[in-house]
């Protein structure tokens, strides 16, 4: 009993590293006999295939209700601009770094045969986001039309909740709880989920090892060296640019929000760290209305770390299954895969739900997902304090332009 409770409580990070460096030391003992565990790790696949779709559903439903939508304004709209950009940076840096330095290149999965996905065009995609049938969507799974009735049902809550008649406050309010509480519902699912994830992990880790040795460990090293790499460049070109064009002291910066993104590197959470952020902020320059409007909008919505990571990963997993896609092809996709991670910044283990979500859409193996749990840990960290990053560089950014900041900043 002992035992399990320590296993419950104990950090995801360590149980995740812990099972796949276990795998790898089975692999090393075992060899191409390892393969007997893949089950279990197949077992992994299908219990996250099952929770991405009602896991995106919900956390985007209720990340849109919050939002006053009347009362957002030319603020929202020019964080929503600034967003676009730095997010369409990051997904341009990842993979272009992806396809010159080619992650996974050498590592193939065994008996997974995989045909090139119909990529859609603009404007099929466009008339595939109005689902002709609200059920069809979901017994379909498909994840464009269920982000577009997420995000109208979660605006048509928002309309109610912040009415002026006091029978739509309270239809909107119970809505709110309906929709919390089934969120509570799945989440408890995928804690559960979780808990089994890291055994997961040790047997995809340990077959594969098993089957391929040393490249595989080599592919997950360059696809880590990639991702901070893009990061690199995102901070020192994208963020550095913004903070220059606004007329910010870069060094002055850095220093003054140091805490911030150190916490949410060492928390991986955008929303655990949003408070500390708020404060880097002011401690930054920013007055306390755009801080406060702008960082947990930011929180939300913004997601330039995972879209980066989302490049990265999706032209590894082409490299692993041998696809030949185009440039093209790889925005369109890193595209709806960030789209899709709308409003899951809260959720535990929120970039391997979102990639396993993607991989399913496009009839890509969901064994990648598992492969690249095992340093999930270490992406997540640097990805999240980009984000972090990325949030106060745009409040900075749109404060700027706000007519009233000196005031406001002279009133803190």
């Amino acid at each position: 009993m002992n035992v399990w409770k320590h296993y419950r409580d104990s950090s995801l990070v360590l149980k995740m590293s812990i099972g796949f460096f276990l795998g790898i030391i089975v692999a090393l003992l075992f060899g191409e006999k390892a393969d007997i565990l893949a089950p279990l790790g197949t077992l992994l696949i299908h219990l996250l295939s099952l929770i991405a779709i009602p896991v995106i559903f919900l956390t985007v439903v209720l990340a849109v209700n919050k939002m006053n939508i009347s009362q957002l304004g030319k603020m929202g709209g020019k964080l929503m601009l600034y967003y676009i950009a730095t997010t369409a940076a990051a997904v341009l840096i990842g993979v272009a770094l992806a396809l010159g330095f080619s992650p996974g290149q050498h590592l193939t999965l065994p008996n997974v045969s995989v045909d090139k996905p119909e990529i859609p065009h603009v404007s099929d995609i466009l008339l595939q986001i109005v689902p002709e049938n609200l059920f069809a969507a979901f017994s379909a799974g498909d994840l464009m039309a269920i982000l577009f009735v997420a995000v109208i049902i979660g605006m048509a809550i928002s309309t109610m909740i912040f009415s002026k008649e006091e029978k739509m406050q309270e239809y909107g309010a119970l809505l709110d709880r309906f929709f919390t509480a089934l969120n509570e519902m799945f989440y408890r699912i995928l804690r559960g989920i979780l808990l089994y994830a890291p055994i997961g992990v040790f047997a995809i880790s340990a077959s594969t090892f098993g089957t391929q040795g040393w490249n595989t460990l080599q592919s997950l090293l360059v696809f880590t060296g990639v991702f901070y790499l893009g990061l690199i460049i995102l901070w020192a070109v994208v963020y550095t640019g913004f903070l220059k064009l606004s007329g910010h002291s870069v060094r002055a910066f850095f220093r003054d929000t140091k805490e911030a993104y150190t916490t949410a590197f060492f928390t991986s959470s955008s929303l655990a760290s949003l408070p500390i952020a708020i404060d880097a902020a002011k401690k930054a320059g920013i007055s306390e209305r755009t801080a406060n409007f702008s960082l947990p909008l930011g929180a939300i919505f913004n997601s330039d770390g995972g879209a980066l990571r989302m490049g990265v990963s999706l032209v590894f997993a082409a490299n692993i299954t041998g696809l030949n896609l185009s440039i093209t092809d790889f925005l369109v996709i890193v595209v709806i895969g960030t789209l899709l991670s709308v409003g899951t910044a809260g959720v535990p283990a929120a970039g391997l739900v979102t990639l396993s979500a993607v991989l399913s859409m496009f009839g890509l193996p969901l064994e990648i997902v598992a492969l690249i749990a095992g340093v999930d840990a270490i992406i997540g960290m640097g990805g999240t304090a980009s984000n972090v990053v990325g949030d106060i560089v745009g409040a900075a950014v749109i404060d700027k332009q706000e007519p009233n900041q000196q005031e406001e900043r002279s009133l803190a």
